[in-house]
């Protein structure tokens, strides 16, 4: 019998999920004996051609990370889901649109400035930048256009199933293959991962306040903090109570809050809201100037609170064609 066909490919990303496939250290072997790795980019030689040329539906799954930037990456996406059977959001930036979707806080032109002109590394007199096509000995090489937003591979095209985390963990990702291998897969839409607050897995969540009041807020290195009471009761923000776990509370076992790459559970829509709301109304003074004084200790909120879930969140921007 044939082994089943997987796909495994990049978008905008840092390469954080391929190392945690990697990751799944000798467990990837058993991986490999039963499928048939078919597209894999940073492992392997795959042409565009081939895949193009396989039957629809004809692969199992898709493992897809990255946020969807540029006309190739859609392009891409939509072939893959073209292809594939099943197509998995795997990991932050394909599930929320990940840090990539920070970038939907400038315009387009404001980043293409920077990066080829204004940036204190770079040295272009001539502000050179790269152009979508050109002529050059009888060929016309081309490249991809970058759209006006990044946006999360769900709103792009049909996602079946969503593996969190920035990177996923080598547990999650485990659990999601064997789950694919073994048809045993929940409900289309899922997050595979548990339905609980973070908060539930921390080894702090004993300390954790159920009435705060906040006088001040601290980064991480500002102050020495306490190694085993919550983040939140020393006023340090920690996206914990409005974040899915499953993480294994890889950043509070570490010293550090939670930045949210896991995403929101089912009951929460906008995972920023969520604990920005939260943090508002236990502030403590009740004058203007004072609740800003308080404020003013998180300095880059979209950054805070929005660090992996701009792209999906209530105060996204519109998408809009590329300019032709």
């Amino acid at each position: 019998m044939p082994k089943p066909k997987v796909a495994f490919y990049w978008c905008a990303s840092c390469g954080g999920c391929e190392e945690t496939v990697v990751d799944l250290a000798e467990d990837i072997l058993g991986v490999v004996e039963k499928v048939d790795i078919v597209l894999w980019p940073v492992a392997m030689d795959f042409k565009y051609k081939d895949l193009e040329a396989m039957p629809d539906k004809s692969i199992v799954a898709t493992l897809l990370n990255g946020a969807i930037r540029s006309t190739e990456q859609e392009e891409m996406a939509h072939l893959l889901r073209r292809k594939s059977r099943y197509v998995i959001a795997y990991g932050a930036c394909a599930h929320l649109g990940g840090i990539a979707g920070l970038a939907n806080q400038f315009p387009r032109e404001q980043i293409l400035k920077f990066n080829y002109e204004d940036a204190p590394s770079v040295v272009n007199e001539q502000k050179t930048r790269p152009q979508l096509s050109f002529a050059h000995n009888g060929h016309n090489p081309t490249l991809p256009a970058l759209h006006h937003v990044v946006r999360a591979l769900d709103q792009v095209v049909d996602v079946d199933y969503y593996v969190p985390g920035c990177p996923p963990t080598p547990k999650i990702t485990s659990a999601a293959v064997t789950a694919l291998l073994e048809n045993r897969l929940p409900p289309k839409g899922s997050v595979i991962a548990p339905d609980i607050a973070l908060c539930d897995e921390c080894p702090r969540k004993a300390s954790k306040p159920t009435n705060v009041s906040f006088t001040h807020f601290k980064r991480p290195h500002q102050m020495l903090m306490d190694p085993e009471k919550c983040f939140l009761a020393q006023g340090v923000v920690c996206m914990g109570p409005s974040t899915r776990s499953g993480c294994e509370a890889a950043c509070t076992c570490g010293g550090m809050p939670c930045t949210g790459c896991f995403g929101p559970t089912s009951r929460v829509r906008d995972q920023g809201l969520k604990i920005m709301s939260s943090l508002c109304a236990n502030v403590a003074p009740k004058e203007e100037a004072d609740i800003n004084k308080v404020l003013e200790g998180i300095p880059d909120p979209v950054g805070t609170f929005y660090r992996y879930g701009l792209a999906k969140s209530l105060v996204r921007r519109k998408v809009t064609l590329p300019v032709k």
